[in-house]
């Protein structure tokens, strides 16, 4: 045990103290404020006007068809699909006559292509005034339409997790967005710490610095210590980005106007309840800054943050131990390495996959089984756990998950410690995973 916890220091120090691991811990916080300002900057700066010419022979179409931001809707004359372009215009909507509530297909012409979003936007503003005519033919005035739309969007959706007696409000785009986030993170890392190991005990191989280690070090207490000392660095880099990024936070926060921070604090000191005089004296940006600190609050932090370090060290003992193996038996040539880490890489990718799925539907057989193998759990439990728990994931899943990983990475380690025992000496041969599996489950003295 002291051997190991030896190489455990050598292998988080050399690596903490490395220039490039410093430089990717400070920056990454800023970059990653950097790309959610510049998300929501570009969002606003970065979309598309389309003005529209609209042929309508239908004669009402006019008077129901709403404009948006993005979308302008006009009704010239004399114009068709040889000069809308010349006479300013994007498009060309060229509708048919409505009749008898038969089906009938619009037409769009461009000389640019038209998005997904936009087309949809289209097409339901045009349903739009067709209900609205339909309306209007049942006897109901334009007028009484319009303030109808506009009284009806008083209504917003609150959602509660019941636990026993007791309610808490939720979030499903915050349950989502955790997940995402937590998914991609261990996705990520696996990845790269995954494959540091790996490059570790091929670099100690080539040199032949492992052969030096192994006379005085057993080989399996060689890759646990490497894998531990590199898990490690992980945790480290974690704790420092969440550290750093809240500070900047704190910081961004306390650099807004007396006046807002005000307002934000009553806000928060009546939970959103101040009546509408409050809510006309409290600005837009101390409303969204509210509602963004009210929504984050909804989460279970101390649940997600603590299945978050377990599933990122189980999954990562899980995977780097394979790492480990696929490193000990690689001699010079890289595209060796590529083709043993294919089945490796296979099931992270995979994974991730599904957890782009699970972030949105948690509760699906898929979503159930994938959470509780080891080889997708560390990513999509986490993509489940940020919906809640029990609400969305029970607590013998939760417990189930755990126990099976544990377990998987417990086995991992063993089929990789008696690979690596054999490889990790073993030179000028090429090694395929059919004699790797051999080496596993062959008795050894």
């Amino acid at each position: 045990m002291h051997k190991i916890w030896i190489i455990i220091q050598r292998e988080y120090s050399t690596r903490v103290k490395n220039k490039r691991f410093l430089l990717v811990t400070f920056l990454m916080p800023l970059l990653i404020i950097g790309l959610i300002f510049g998300s929501a900057y570009l969002s606003t700066r970065g979309t598309e006007n389309r003005k529209i010419a609209v042929i309508d022979p239908n004669g009402y179409i006019k008077t129901s068809l709403k404009n948006t931001q993005q979308i302008s809707f006009e009704f010239p004359e004399n114009i068709d699909t040889t000069n809308y372009s010349s006479k300013g215009y994007t498009d060309i909507l060229i509708l048919p006559k409505f009749e008898n509530n038969t089906k009938a297909d619009y037409i769009l012409r461009s000389k640019k292509s038209m998005g997904l979003m936009l087309q949809n936007s289209i097409s339901e503003k045009i349903n739009s005034a067709l209900e609205d005519q339909m309306l209007q033919d049942a006897g109901i005035q334009q007028n009484v339409l319009d303030s109808i739309h506009k009284a009806s969007q008083f209504a917003a959706l609150k959602a509660y997790e019941d636990k026993g007696s007791a309610s808490k409000e939720s979030n499903a785009g915050l349950a989502m967005g955790i997940g995402y986030a937590s998914g991609f993170l261990i996705y990520i890392t696996l990845f790269i710490y995954g494959t540091m190991v790996m490059r570790g005990v091929m670099e100690e191989k080539t040199n032949r610095i492992a052969e030096v280690i192994i006379s005085s070090v057993k080989p399996f207490e060689l890759m646990l210590g490497k894998i531990i000392g590199i898990g490690a660095v992980g945790l480290t880099q974690f704790a420092l980005w969440i550290i750093l990024i809240t500070s900047l936070t704190s910081v961004g926060m306390s650099m807004l106007p007396a006046d807002i921070q005000h307002q934000v604090t009553t806000l928060q000191q009546s939970n959103g309840q101040m009546g509408a005089a409050g809510m006309a004296q409290a600005s837009e940006s101390a409303m969204r800054i509210y509602n963004m600190q009210h929504t984050i609050a909804t989460a279970n932090w101390p649940l997600i943050l603590s299945c978050f370090v377990f599933y990122f060290l189980g999954g990562y003992l899980f995977y780097s131990a394979l790492f480990a193996a696929v490193g000990s038996v690689v001699n010079e040539d890289p595209q060796d390495a590529q083709s043993l880490m294919f089945p490796i890489t296979m099931p992270i990718i995979f994974s991730y996959l599904i957890t782009n799925m699970v972030t949105q539907n948690p509760n699906t057989p898929l979503a159930f089984w994938a959470s509780i193998i080891p080889f997708s759990s560390p990513m999509v439990m986490m993509a489940r756990v940020a919906y809640g728990v029990p609400s969305a994931v029970s607590y013998w899943e939760l417990a189930l998950s755990m126990v099976l990983l544990i377990g998987g990475f417990l086995f991992t380690t063993w089929l990789s410690g008696k690979i690596y025992r054999t490889g990790i000496l073993m030179y000028g041969k090429k090694v395929n995973w059919k004699t790797m599996i051999k080496w596993a489950f062959t008795k050894q003295f």
